[in-house]
């Protein structure tokens, strides 16, 4: 029968079958554990037998033949209307649910190009977490702006909402909540506080593609949402990022801000080019290419990285000592990293120890983010000429002084990482993860000494 197709439905008509198609390339070899009850791989007994899931970046099977139409077509950069990156940019908006997405070339920039769009500049303060990657925080310092730190919640792993309402002030300008590791922060309590005091909430969602909180698409909840296609991320284009909004205004906003407010067919005159705070932040055509082969797979990936992180959780949980990372009720992960914690009083071994243990097992694992001086980070950044200028050493003392993040210094001292590639395995590595677990814990005195 024929039927005439907008995106919306052709993608939705396609998902399911081309995510199952994708992930039977991540098929592989079943192992089991060894006996719970052995000596582990640190003390000299048997490693357990454990796949930690499929080679990453993956592959979708049609990259080459698309790189090679965009290689032909000599347009290598972002392009017209026809172009990959704009017609990637446009299904990904489709995808997740939101009018305007604009492809941009990596999840710093579309962070940049966000809070361009709602200039925020020197002397503007966002409220931001301490627990997350670099680029969270060099986005506002880029603006000569200063980030406000409040801390997290130690369950769940992410930005405390009523922590950071304590921390606005009349130069906050913006929310910067990060849905650290896919998961969700509490985005009920985050409109709330958005509404309440008239700020603007601009969603990090870099480790967030196809997170959800209430049915709707992490990175559209609130006024702009911002994404990571970096090597690592769920959705792989080596690098790359994309700005997502729903306000036409602000969606206008980013585009200048992403390509030096350059107005297309208008001439080489200053006239072509609107005054705004910008740069070349373009995705190029190579990259549409591969993130468009790529993206028609991530729901049923998704999929998988939940009903095995889910999996794992209900088995570590039964573990004493052991904590996974709290999913707020109402909330799905994306499941960029699987976190729990080890609270070395129940546990019988540090984190460390236990990383240690389990790395000698053939499991990957990774202690994450680590306990850091943000505040002296901060002040480096802005002991330059201009940063002197906007900040005063009273006024950074002064935020020092109100800066207190206890929850983050331990939970980098406790939190263990799984990254995403590991949760498309099969099940059953998950049982072996969690054997591993439990029979380190058994023999943690020895291990304990052995390490000592």
């Amino acid at each position: 029968m024929n039927r005439n197709w907008n995106r919306r439905e052709f993608l939705a008509a396609n998902l399911s079958l081309a995510s199952a198609a994708a992930l039977d390339v991540f098929s592989t070899p079943i192992y089991g554990a060894v006996d719970a009850d052995s000596k582990p791989a640190i003390l000299g007994g048997e490693a357990i037998k454990y796949d930690a899931g499929p080679a990453w970046p993956f592959f979708a099977g049609d990259e080459v033949e698309r790189l090679t139409e965009v290689f032909e077509s000599r347009q290598w950069n972002r392009g017209g209307e026809s172009s990959p990156t704009v017609v990637f940019e446009n299904d990904f908006a489709e995808l997740l649910g939101s009018k305007y997405g604009l492809a941009v070339s990596s999840g710093t920039t579309a962070l940049q190009t966000a809070l361009s769009a709602l200039d925020f500049g020197p002397g503007d303060e966002a409220i931001v977490t301490p627990y997350t990657y670099v680029a969270s925080v060099n986005c506002i310092l880029e603006s000569y702006a200063l980030p406000v730190f409040a801390d997290v919640d130690l369950e769940t792993f992410q930005l405390d909402a009523s922590r950071a309402e304590e921390r606005i002030n009349e130069n906050t300008q913006a929310l910067l909540p990060v849905h650290i590791g896919g998961a969700p922060v509490d985005m009920d309590a985050f409109l709330e506080l958005g509404k309440k005091r008239d700020l603007p909430i601009v969603e990090d969602a870099c480790q967030a593609v196809m997170g959800e909180w209430k049915g709707k698409k992490l990175g559209t909840l609130g006024t702009l949402g911002c994404f990571s296609m970096q090597i690592s991320k769920n959705l792989c284009g080596g690098e790359g990022g994309v700005v997502l909004t729903d306000d036409e205004f602000l969606a206008y906003k980013v585009l200048d801000a992403h390509t030096h407010g350059f107005l297309p067919h208008s001439g080489a005159s200053l006239e072509s080019y609107r005054p705004v705070r910008a740069s070349n932040y373009r995705m190029t055509g190579f990259q549409g290419a591969i993130l468009s082969a790529q993206l028609p797979h991530i729901a049923g990936q998704a999929d998988t990285r939940n009903e095995n992180a889910l999996y794992l959780s209900s088995l570590l949980r039964e573990i004493p000592g052991v904590y996974p990372q709290r999913i707020y009720d109402g909330g799905r992960s994306a499941w960029h990293l699987y976190m729990f914690r080890i609270v070395e009083e129940e546990f019988g071994l540090s984190r460390d120890e236990l990383i240690q243990a389990l790395q000698a097992e053939g499991v990957p694992c990774y202690a994450g983010y680590q306990s850091c001086d943000w505040t002296g980070y901060v002040r480096r950044s802005l002991d330059t000429r201009a940063g002197r200028r906007v900040y005063s050493k009273e006024r950074l003392d002064e935020w020092e002084e109100a800066t207190s993040l206890p929850n983050f210094h331990r939970l980098t001292k406790e939190a263990v990482w799984f990254f995403q590639y590991q949760l498309l395995a099969p099940k059953e590595n998950m049982d072996a993860i969690a054997d591993a677990v439990r029979r380190i814990r058994k023999r943690a005195p020895e291990i304990k000494k052995a390490l000592s």
